[in-house]
């Protein structure tokens, strides 16, 4: 099928995440949203904000749209692709696919009852990581060998998949509470204890005796070390000395300092509250673990101290001695004695050169893009 997956509302509440990606380019299990619908032989585009559509351009007539937070399933695939013109399907209070134009309710609807993945909330993406990894495991080594797992390593359980160029050294992987999964080129360096799930992507790396509990994702290119636990990481980022990194999602191109840490549970194991760019207040989340939430290009310095449900947006550099608020506009440069704008010239210019270490640079379609989130988040700097 030639699927577009579009954005709804729900994209407002990913934020900061989707801020410079679609939410079908969101990251959840081992692969992303709309990878999870390319692997399955299906073409797929994105139904965008206009700033995005360059990069993550859409189909010309679909034959059919989806929430572009679903994670499909073979059950759902089906479901969608008997969908004759004008007809819709609903989960719960939401339409979720449809043939023809976008209906503005669920009336009409035929609701689909199948257990089904939706990502509307930044904390999906760690809440539903273990079922959706459990999921892409299947899919991406149904039929296939593993590369070999070094005799170096203890490996518990069998649910051990090593893509070509993968290397695990003297360490402990522990697969009985979800799978292991190293892409291409991916290393785990001697000493690390792995209890499962863990998704390692293309050329990443957990350091030497890195501490990982289940479920955890980190995209490619990313560089990890200390512990970790139930969190993404959708690519490109570094978190490569010790501290804590828990219940938490961060997006690409962003740098952890060494001993940073983030707390992912109140003293008085409360509900949490996040920063809500819908309500532009602190909103209940629901969860009583949430952790840190950071948009592309950000950073922070040496030993600093993320409070529970922190949300940094795009491009901040967060730093200084104490707690820095639980909400750091985009483009911000400072901590807990208080921020400034980090200036768009600036910021490009440190995002340039990450991107340089990789191969990339930020090219004139990445800059429109951070651009456009400069502007947009311009009244959360005042």
């Amino acid at each position: 099928m030639r699927i577009q997956l579009v954005d709804t509302s729900s994209r407002d509440h990913l934020l900061p995440l989707t801020f410079t990606r679609p939410v079908a380019a969101l990251r959840c299990g081992i692969l992303t949203v709309a990878e999870k619908y390319t692997r399955r032989g299906h073409e797929v585009g994105y139904g965008t904000q206009e700033y995005l559509s360059k990069k993550f351009p859409g189909l010309h007539e679909p034959e059919v749209c989806v929430n572009g937070g679903v994670c499909p399933t073979d059950a759902f695939l089906e479901t969608v692709s008997s969908l004759e013109e004008g007809q819709s399907l609903c989960k719960g209070d939401a339409v979720i696919a449809w043939k023809g134009a976008q209906p503005s309710d669920t009336s009409g609807s035929t609701c689909y009852d199948e257990p089904l993945t939706i990502l509307a909330r930044p904390w999906d993406v760690w809440t539903q990581n273990a079922v959706e990894m459990d999921n892409d495991y299947a899919l991406l080594t149904a039929g296939r060998t593993s590369a070999p797992v070094d005799p170096t390593c203890t490996v518990i359980g069998d649910r051990i998949f090593l893509e070509e160029g993968a290397k695990a050294t003297a360490s402990i992987l522990n697969t009985t509470t979800g799978p292991i999964y190293l892409a291409k080129d991916a290393e785990i360096m001697e000493g690390c204890v792995v209890r499962g799930g863990l998704a390692l992507g293309e050329h990443s790396a957990l350091k030497l005796g890195t501490k990982i509990y289940g479920a955890t994702t980190l995209g490619p290119h990313c560089k990890v070390g200390g512990e970790v636990n139930n969190s993404v990481i959708i690519g490109y980022s570094n978190k490569g000395h010790d501290g804590f990194l828990g219940n938490s999602a961060l997006g690409e191109w962003c740098n952890l300092g060494a001993d940073t840490n983030n707390s992912n549970l109140k003293n008085n194991y409360d509900e949490v509250k996040a920063w809500s760019y819908v309500h532009k207040r602190f909103s209940k989340t629901g969860q009583q673990f949430c952790g840190l939430v950071m948009g592309d290009h950000s950073k922070s310095g040496i030993n600093t101290m993320f409070n529970t449900g922190t949300v940094v947006g795009v491009s901040a550099n967060v730093y200084g001695a104490g707690f820095p608020r639980n909400f750091i506009a985009s483009f911000s440069w400072g901590g807990p004695q208080g921020t400034m704008e980090y200036k768009i010239d600036k910021a490009l210019d440190t995002a340039h050169r990450m991107m340089e270490r990789r191969g990339l640079g930020v090219d004139e379609i990445e800059r429109e893009i951070l651009q456009a989130v400069y502007d947009q988040t311009a009244e959360f700097r005042r």
